[in-house]
Formats: C-alpha cells, structure tokens, sequence
C-alpha cells in the first residue's frame, strides 16, 4: 500500500498532521518574511552582533569540549558498568532535558555564586567567582549541554557489538588499547553527533545563562541574549541574530536526523 493511499483512508490523520508541520513552519516563514534581507550584512556587522557572535562561539565550543571531555566516561559508565543507584545518577544526568533552563540557572547560582555551596569557597581561598563571566556562561551552557552529548554517547556504546571488543581483548590488547583502537572508532558516528547537538544547543542557551552569568556584553552576552535585548531597542538587528540561530538549529537537525533518531 503507497503513502498517498494510506493518507486518503486517513483524512483525519493527515489534516491533523498537516496543522501541525503548519504551526511550526509559519512561525517560521513569519521570521524569514520580517527578515531585513537589504540590510543583514550591516546588521550582523554592528559591534553588538559581532562582540555576541565571537562570544557565542567561544562560549559554545568550550561548553562542547567541556561536554566531550566530561560526558564521554559518564556515557561510559552508564553504558558499561553496573552499580547502585544507576538508574538515579542517570536520571540527575538527564534532568536538564526536561528542567526549565531558568531554575537550572538559580540552581547553578545557589552552589557556584560567591554565597553559594562551593562558589563561596572557591572566592574566599583564590578570589575567583564564576557569576557574571565568560567562564560562568561555559558553565551554564554546559549544564543543558551535556545531557544530549551523554544520552547520544551512551546509546551508541549499548548499541555497539561487544565481540569486537572481546576479541580484541582475547589478542592481549589492554584496556585502554581496545578503548582506544576499537570502541571509539566504533561509536564514532555517536559521538559526532553528541558533539554537535551539545555544541546546537549551548549555542542556543538563554535561560540558564542569563540567570546565572548575566547579560553583559562582551562578556556574557551571547547570541540569545543579544536578540532579547536588541529586540526592542533594534528590531532588525535581532532578526538578524535570529536568522543566523535558526539556520545553525536547522542545518544540525538536518544533518544529524537519522543517527538521532537511532541514537534516541
């Protein structure tokens, strides 16, 4: 039976399906409509769009290293290794999914400002607060960062066939040689797409860093941020942002579609 017969003997499925690809494209098309498309070189030429441009891709590319780096053996031991309470540090792990940015922003607030649980020692021994800086934005982007990176990873690692790595161990190769030569080449394609769907979204982060680094320009101020504050003050310059946001957003989505959905 073709697709276009199973639609006509579901009108009904089809009309539904149909209103809802409409209510996200023609937000969508509103965005490209209003679009100053004369003026966008010089709108995302001004200081403010550059300085957030640069600072949206330092702060996204170090919260997806820092992503890569700390989620990769997290994966791993979600993956590989059973111990008690799994289920629960999973589900901490993945709590940003789900958790509004915002209260993950008062949460990172309430341990790392200088009157936080461990900000406050970290300013009283060295002088140091992550509050209002750029390392204070990595960290907020890489609180709602991070999830994806694992969730992706890990599902690539209980996916894999597990004879390769025997069998490369029964050959006297050490762990970390069969870590090495075997499971990352394995999970190659997983970790790929972590890396970029972790990276999308840092890129992407509005509450969490506006709540907990502030809006700063130069220093806090990133992509999101400088939408909502050009928003009113230049209307074209923040559509102008927004465009660049949405076609980063959709060439990833695009890109990374199938191992996503396999990953997921």
């Amino acid at each position: 039976m073709t697709s276009s017969t199973l639609l006509r003997r579901r009108p009904l499925t089809a009309l539904l399906a149909a209103f809802a690809v409409a209510f996200f494209a023609i937000p969508l098309l509103a965005l490209l409509v209003r679009a100053p498309w004369s003026s966008l070189p010089e709108n995302l030429g001004t200081a403010e769009a550059r300085d957030a441009l640069r600072l949206s891709l330092v702060t996204s590319c170090s919260a997806a290293a820092l992503s890569v780096v700390f989620g990769l053996p997290l994966a791993w031991c979600l993956a590989r290794v059973e111990f008690p309470g799994r289920s629960l540090v999973r589900g901490l792990v993945l709590l940003p999914l789900v958790l509004p940015p915002v209260v993950g922003g008062v949460a990172l607030l309430g341990a790392f400002s200088r009157q936080g649980l461990v900000g406050a020692r970290l300013y009283d021994l060295f002088g140091f607060q992550l509050t209002f800086t750029t390392a204070g934005a990595v960290m907020a982007e890489t609180f709602v960062a991070l999830p994806f990176f694992v969730i992706t990873v890990e599902a690539g690692l209980r996916s894999m066939d597990r004879r390769t790595e025997e069998i490369a161990a029964t050959l006297g190769a050490d762990p970390r040689t069969v870590f090495r030569r075997v499971t990352l080449p394995a999970i190659a394609p997983s970790l790929v797409a972590g890396t970029v769907l972790a990276w999308a979204r840092a890129l992407g982060e509005f509450g969490a860093t506006v709540t907990f680094a502030g809006n700063i320009v130069g220093r806090t101020q990133t992509l999101p941020l400088a939408v909502y504050l050009q928003l009113e003050s230049n209307p074209e310059v923040a559509v102008a942002l927004s465009l660049v946001l949405m076609v980063v957003s959709l060439v990833v989505i695009v890109a990374l579609r199938d191992r996503w959905l396999v990953s997921s």
